[in-house]
């Protein structure tokens, strides 16, 4: 199976009035990250009528907030959940052949400052390989002292005494998770971002659909579904509590948010093209310095919070854990004045129901499906890597509850996302023009009046016109967070571009881009807290 090659162009006036039809689908889903666009590619390439919607942009929330790591998981691993690292490591291989212009392998070193840490992970990593097996990307390598500062040349060489080189993959989350809308849509799904579930539609006790509506025009729409999916996050409690309370039986909350922080700063910090990982700092999680973009990203975190936010600010103790625990293995060490962009990820993970949370590193990471009594289908937890098996058992939860009739899994195991690129000379086109991520829809930009109209840091005319006109972008913070990711990597060069981007999307949709929040916005990639 094979997804459409012309870009499909997402006028919003058009998918409104598709929107706007009387028509019973076979699947709705609440939420467009990673989990819900999983769920919509899945149910599409399996031959089920499809529609989707997200109260904001897709992946606005946590999954455009992720380490950019594809992975098994190495921490899973020293914690003896085997299940969940095999699974993650088929997971990365299938993701980067399905999206091989987002995804990519990446080897990282483990600097050992103690005698006995190169050989002791060194063999948990060789077991990593070996779960991996065929699916590995590189076999893991001791390192002597020159050949880990070869990889790493501004590691703390003193003390150095060796380490560990070993292979995972790194993406682009936020445009893997536009890749995943478009692809539903060339299946046949109608997916629609900036409109918000309203209410939950009850029919004898069972949901059949929701209440939607445009952010824009205030106009509501009743989706009709015999299945609705809850796939929104750190939210479905929301939705499970607006469920539960429709048929009289009360749930208890599944989720303790806890959050992760990340920051960027210059590549001169590690100029390498391996990322730097430390497998256990003073909080018991793993840091990475990982190459992304031209940009290096130091984190990541992992705090408890009892609210849940929509942009989600760092507390100052996590902003100082991260850069001391930097301070210890860089040579030079990257100062608050050094951050060229702060974001927060709040993580859904599902907590026992006599959990209090306070402890967010000891639950779990694995994702929950479950089934209200009413048909209401939640997912929840689990993390990007495994977002096609995640699909495949809330698909497979509809089959065995009786709310779908059973079609076979694998739709997706090779289904190349949009934008894969199936000739060398596309790979070559878009290198050479820095358009990787676009693959074959490189020639697509190039094609579009501005193609050579640099507003800035790479970004063109071009591409602004492509993101309006075939990647669902409505904002300034659409193109300059998720279709470009400027504002993750440069919040000040994001501030300065934003006027000209907001011009060419008024050109091009003929309505408010909304500049002045993106401006707001942007500020807070800056906020330190003191």
């Amino acid at each position: 199976m094979t997804t459409a090659s012309a870009p499909l162009p997402t006028r919003r006036a058009d998918l409104l009035a598709r929107l706007a039809q009387p028509h019973q689908y076979d699947l709705a889903v609440i939420g467009g990250g990673a989990t819900g666009l999983g769920v919509a590619v899945d149910a599409a390439a399996r031959g089920f009528s499809v529609v989707l919607v997200d109260s904001h942009d897709f992946a606005k929330g946590t999954s455009s907030r992720a380490t950019k790591l594809v992975h098994g998981g190495v921490r899973y691993l020293a914690q003896g959940n085997i299940a969940l690292v095999r699974e993650a490591l088929h997971e990365r291989t299938t993701l980067l052949n399905n999206a091989p212009h987002l995804a990519q392998p990446l080897p990282f070193v483990m600097p050992s400052y103690r005698f006995w840490e190169t050989p002791f992970y060194g063999i948990g990593l060789k077991m990593y390989d070996a779960l991996a097996g065929k699916a590995g990307l590189g076999a893991t390598e001791f390192l002597g002292r020159a050949r880990t500062l070869a990889c790493l040349p501004t590691a703390r060489a003193d003390g150095l005494k060796g380490g560990v080189k070993y292979w995972d993959g790194q993406f682009d989350d936020a445009r893997l998770a536009l890749a995943l809308a478009r692809t539903a849509a060339s299946l046949g799904a109608l997916v629609m971002n900036y409109c918000p579930a309203k209410a939950l539609v009850h029919e004898g006790g069972k949901v059949a659909g929701f209440v939607c509506e445009d952010t824009d025009s205030g106009q509501q729409f009743t989706v009709r579904a015999r299945t609705v999916v809850n796939a929104t996050g750190v939210w479905v409690d929301t939705l499970r509590q607006m469920d539960g309370e429709a048929i009289g039986r009360p749930v208890k909350p599944i989720v303790a948010p806890s959050q992760g922080v990340h920051i960027v700063v210059d590549r001169e910090f590690l100029p390498s093209d391996h990322a730097l990982m430390v497998p256990k700092t003073a909080d018991g999680r793993v840091l990475f310095a990982v190459p992304w973009l031209g940009k290096l990203i130091l984190g990541t975190t992992d705090s408890p919070r009892q609210d849940i936010v929509r942009e989600p600010q760092p507390f100052s103790e996590e902003v100082k854990f991260i850069l001391e625990e930097s301070a210890r293995y860089l040579t030079r060490a990257p100062k608050v004045a050094d951050i060229r962009s702060i974001w927060v990820g709040l993580r859904p993970l599902v907590k026992p129901q006599d959990d209090d949370g306070d402890n967010t590193k000891s639950l779990s990471r694995e994702h929950t499906v479950l089934a209200s009594r009413s048909g209401l289908v939640t997912v929840t937890g689990g993390k990007w890597t495994t977002y096609r098996a995640m699909a495949e058992d809330v698909l497979q939860k509809c089959f065995s509850t009786g709310l779908l009739p059973e079609k076979p899994a694998g739709a997706t195991n090779r289904l190349p996302l949009v934008g894969t690129p199936k000739e060398a000379v596309t790979h070559r086109i878009s290198d050479a023009q820095g358009l990787h991520s676009y693959g074959s829809d490189a020639a697509a930009v190039l094609g579009i009046p501005g193609a050579q109209t640099d507003l800035g840091g790479g970004l063109t005319v071009a591409m602004v016109r492509f993101a309006a006109r075939y990647e669902y972008a409505c904002t300034v913070e659409d193109v300059l967070a998720r279709r470009s990711r400027m504002l993750f990597l440069d919040a000040r060069q994001a501030i300065a571009l934003a006027p000209a981007v907001a011009e060419v999307l008024r050109e091009e949709l003929g309505a408010d881009p909304h500049l002045d929040a993106f401006l707001a916005l942007a500020q807070q990639y800056l906020h330190v807290p003191a």
